[in-house]
């Protein structure tokens, strides 16, 4: 390894990741929490009095929300694992999904003509 010091941006990248998921998860929280009518009289007076059958629509926002959480994590963490670091400084001169260029005469043929086509 080098010596090199890791920069600041490089030393909080985790945590905007965390970040990004916590606001995932607060987003679907609230989402669960206005559909369900957790902010209306009626479910309110249902719950304080304890006719409210089944799982409370805040409880059931925690639920949705740490769902949402973890499942952006994991998914943030799978699309980290696809970048390999040494790609990341590289300069893309060309489209990435075009056939490697033969040597000679790539500037004499279009991308149609080297197709193939």
């Amino acid at each position: 390894m080098s010596d090199e010091k890791p920069t600041r941006r490089d030393i909080l990248r985790p945590l905007h990741l965390l970040g990004i998921a916590l606001a995932c998860g607060v987003f679907a929280a609230i989402v669960t929490l206005v559909s369900t009518g957790a902010f209306t009289a009626r479910v309110n007076t249902a719950i304080a009095n304890g006719s409210y059958e089944g799982l409370t629509p805040i409880a059931l926002g925690l639920v949705v929300g740490g769902g949402a959480f973890i499942v952006t994590l994991l998914f943030l963490a799978m699309l980290i694992l696809v970048v390999d670091p040494a790609d990341v400084t590289k300069t893309v001169d060309r489209p990435v999904l075009y056939d490697a260029e033969p040597d000679g005469d790539a500037d004499s043929q279009g991308p149609a003509e080297r197709s193939g086509s």
